[in-house]
């Protein structure tokens, strides 16, 4: 595994939640037309779709876990918000052989590169939040 492989699915995985948060289209469907139509070369495909399969399964979970710390609630939360603060938390909380900062740093990368302007820094402000509650 090459970090830049998991960086790739990340991204990947990023706008493959996006569409499934925005059309509720079957999430295999996603990532079939996400494994057709897109780029994929460099990209760790399992991690793509274990993020993709495991945040549209746990995604009230991941909810529930990062919710308390919005300065908004949820349904007003956008949308590239949301896709990027249940991937992290998705990581966050189901694959302990990610360090946290790893989660952290991927996740501001992932708002800068696809959130609003200022969104790297929300996102990081309620992930550090998480990562203390999950420490306790």
């Amino acid at each position: 595994m090459k970090p830049s492989e998991r960086r790739k699915a990340r991204r990947l995985a990023t706008q493959a939640i996006y569409q499934w948060q925005m059309t509720k289209d079957n999430v295999a469907d996603i990532a079939q037309q996400f494994a057709l139509e897109q780029d994929t070369k460099g990209v760790d495909l399992d991690y793509f779709r274990d993020l993709l399969f495991g945040v549209s399964v746990h995604a009230t979970e991941l909810d529930a876990v990062f919710s308390p710390y919005l300065s908004r609630p949820l349904a007003e939360l956008d949308v590239v918000d949301k896709a990027v603060l249940r991937l992290a938390t998705y990581e966050l909380t189901r694959r302990e052989d990610v360090p946290y900062r790893v989660v952290i740093n991927e996740a501001i990368e992932l708002a800068k590169a696809f959130a609003a302007e200022e969104s790297h820094k929300f996102v990081n402000g309620v992930l550090d939040k998480v990562v203390k509650q999950l420490k306790k």
